[in-house]
C-alpha cells in the first residue's frame, strides 16, 4: 500500500477558454499558494427507489448527476509590479468577477452579470490528481487585526475521474509574501465618512449564488445565478459626538467603505465599496475596549460594482 502525505498537496488553475473543457495547468505556470484546504472528491446526487417489500430496510440508491467541491485561502497579496496580474487573478475571474488591466498601473476585479469565466482546477495528493472541470465559485475577504489576510474560495466543478499523475516542475514565481494587518501595513480606511474609525476585523462576502445544474439536451455545467455580497465591520466603540451611526442605521443611508491592504508598489490591495448599508450592531469587547460589529450589505452603484477589487 503506498500512503498519501496531506502536506504534499498541489492545487494549479488556469481559465478555460471552452466552458467544462480541461485548459491543462501546469506546475511551471499554474501552481496556487493556498491553505486551509478542503476537498469533496466526488459528490453524487443520489436517489432512493423507495420499493414497498414485506420487510424492512434500506432501498437501492440510484447515482445520479457528479460533481466536486473545494475550498481554499490564497493569501492577499499583490502581483510584483504595479500593472501585473496577480496569480490568484484566474481565481477571481471564475467568482464572477472581470479583470481590467492598467498596463503599468493597476488590475482592477469587480462583479460582472454575464458571460462567467470558468477554470479548471488540480488538486493533486501526493502524486493522485483529482480534477475539477468548469469550476465557478465564490469567495470571501477575511481581515483581522495581527493576523494574515486572505480570500476564502469556495468552487464547484464538473466531475473527472481521478488519475495518479504526478505535477512537474511546480514552481511559485510571481507569488508575493502578504503583509499581516497592522496600522502600518493597512492604510485610507474610510467608513461611511467616519475618519477616526478603528477597526479590529473586516469581512466580505461576494455571496455567489453558485448552481450545479444538470439537464437533458446539454452538458452538465454550474452556474452563477446571483449575487448578494454582504459582510461585517468591527469597529472599537465611540462617543456619539465622534460617530453616529444610529441615525445611518435606522435611515438606511448608504455610503462608501475603503481600505488599502500593503503600502508598496506591486503589493498593494484596495477594497473599494461604493454603496454599503449598515445593520443592527452587536457589542462586544477586546482587550478590555468596548466593540461594536456593525453587519454590512453592499448595494451596487451603477452596476456590476459593489465590491471592487485593486491591486497595484
Amino acid at each position: 500500500m503506498t500512503q498519501l502525505l496531506s502536506r504534499k498537496t498541489v492545487i494549479l488553475a488556469k481559465t478555460e477558454t471552452t466552458y467544462g473543457t480541461d485548459s491543462v495547468p501546469t506546475g511551471a505556470a499554474n501552481a496556487m499558494t493556498v491553505r486551509n484546504l478542503s476537498l469533496s472528491p466526488l459528490v453524487v446526487n443520489r436517489v432512493s427507489r423507495d420499493i414497498v417489500r414485506p420487510y424492512l430496510g434500506n432501498s437501492e440508491q440510484l447515482a445520479a448527476s457528479e460533481s466536486v467541491q473545494l475550498s481554499f485561502e490564497v493569501e492577499v497579496a499583490g502581483a510584483g509590479a504595479a500593472g501585473t496580474v496577480p496569480k490568484w487573478g484566474p481565481l477571481m475571474r471564475a467568482c464572477g468577477m472581470s479583470e481590467t488591466v492598467s498596463s503599468g498601473v493597476s488590475v482592477t476585479y469587480q462583479p460582472v452579470s454575464a458571460s462567467f469565466d470558468a477554470v479548471s482546477i488540480y488538486f493533486n495528493l501526493d502524486g493522485r490528481r483529482h480534477r475539477l472541470l468548469g469550476a465557478r465559485g465564490t469567495v470571501s475577504l477575511q481581515m483581522a487585526i495581527d493576523e494574515i489576510p486572505v480570500f476564502a474560495f469556495q468552487f464547484t466543478g464538473l466531475y473527472a475521474a481521478p488519475t495518479d499523475s504526478a505535477e512537474s516542475g511546480v514552481a511559485y514565481t510571481g507569488w508575493q509574501v502578504p503583509v499581516v494587518v497592522t496600522n502600518t501595513n493597512t492604510t485610507q480606511l474610510s467608513f461611511h465618512g467616519y475618519t477616526g474609525a478603528l477597526m479590529s476585523e473586516l469581512s466580505i462576502e461576494l455571496a455567489n449564488e453558485v448552481q450545479f445544474r444538470p439537464v437533458v439536451g446539454a452538458a452538465n455545467a454550474v452556474l452563477i445565478t446571483n449575487r448578494a455580497p454582504a459582510g461585517s465591520i468591527t469597529l472599537d466603540a465611540d462617543l456619539v459626538a465622534q460617530w453616529n451611526p444610529w441615525t445611518r442605521i435606522s435611515g438606511g443611508t448608504l455610503a462608501a467603505l475603503s481600505v488599502t491592504q500593503g503600502i508598496v508598489a506591486g503589493n498593494r490591495v484596495k477594497i473599494d465599496a461604493p454603496k454599503v448599508q449598515i445593520g443592527n450592531p452587536t457589542m462586544g469587547d477586546r482587550l478590555g475596549i468596548a466593540t461594536e460589529q456593525y453587519p454590512l450589505t453592499l448595494m451596487p452603484n451603477a452596476g456590476n460594482d459593489e465590491l471592487v477589487i485593486t491591486v497595484s
